[in-house]
């Protein structure tokens, strides 16, 4: 998925003013005189480096709590945020890569941990299919969190970045880590015991956006369409029409919408249809209790699957 960087105009008129007032992150690997300070690109990603690194951590989400990362502007404050960093996280393959601009203009020194990319062991996805060589491109969908082995990988990855930032906090990091990925382990072997009792043939789904590759490839579901291209991008009447066609032919029962976005497009096809809208998922942000961590958002969105694709 490739993603026009935003306007970074106004990053320039108040980087002087913002950096001059702001102290450099400390060397790599040094001591932090506090918890380790970090920033992250979204919610979702906060959690994970907030359960790895525990109370040695303090972590900032730039795109708040129900914000769009796909479109997000930094604002001044972002600048602050992220030349006070010792370590920076986004998931890069396209979905957060303004954030490299970012720390680029706030002349940080900080590390850039891209989680996403060349994830050992991933198989990547574009557009539904399996990527040839398995290796993170343009065309590759950013969203691999969503499934839950991926966000152990991640733990992984989170574990061994902050421990090469605070070395006197490396064996509780990578402590850290290896429990939280254990616990994501045992997640996703729940997830996938959940998502078994679905009838075959009730498996497939239309999506909002498409955001959940990873997660129908790793729970046994197949999805057949997706409403809009990307967020902000509205379908033609024709689109809609040809959505409405596919879900008819091939008996699809349920449309994926998203907490973050409108469901009027999604409630639209299914009053077409007669399919249902299985609403209120959790992708790209974590929301409020129980979905404010991302073991609570993953649980969530399942047992939202469920209530439609389970049910007699």
């Amino acid at each position: 998925m490739k993603l026009l960087h935003r306007a970074r105009f106004t990053l320039v008129l108040v980087l002087a003013l913002v950096v001059a007032a702001c102290g450099g992150a400390a060397p790599s690997g040094d001591a932090p005189a506090g918890p380790l300070r970090v920033v992250t690109t979204t919610t979702v990603l906060a959690d994970l480096v907030a359960q790895v690194g525990g109370s040695r951590v303090h972590v900032d989400s730039l795109v708040p709590k129900g914000g769009e990362v796909h479109t997000f502007d930094p604002t001044p404050s972002d600048v602050r945020r992220v030349a006070e960093a010792d370590v920076v996280f986004l998931n890069g393959l396209g979905l957060d890569d303004w954030l490299a601009g970012l720390v680029a203009d706030a002349g940080s020194t900080a590390p850039v941990v891209e989680l996403g990319e060349d994830l050992p062991g991933a198989t990547y996805l574009a557009g539904g299919l399996a990527g040839s060589d398995g290796h993170a491109g343009e065309d590759v969908n950013p969203h691999l969190w969503l499934d839950a082995s991926y966000a152990a990988k991640y733990a992984e990855r989170i574990g061994e970045a902050l421990a090469a930032a605070d070395a006197p906090g490396a064996e509780a990091y990578r402590d850290g880590a290896a429990a939280y990925a254990g616990i994501l382990t045992d997640l996703d072997a729940e997830l996938r015991a959940k998502m078994d009792t679905i009838p075959r043939s009730d498996r497939t789904v239309i999506s909002f956006h498409d955001a959940f590759p990873y997660f129908a490839a790793a729970y046994g579901l197949t999805i057949d369409g997706t409403i809009v291209d990307a967020p902000g991008q509205d379908p033609s009447a024709a689109q809609i029409a040809e959505l409405v066609r596919v879900v008819r032919e091939k008996g699809i029962h349920a449309i994926f919408a998203e907490a973050q976005f409108s469901e009027d497009l999604a409630r639209t096809i299914a009053d077409e249809t007669g399919a249902a809208v299985v609403s209120g998922l959790y992708t790209d942000s974590t929301g409020d209790a129980p979905q404010d961590t991302y073991a609570g958002l993953m649980r969530w969105n399942v047992d939202r699957v469920l209530e439609v694709l389970a049910t007699p």
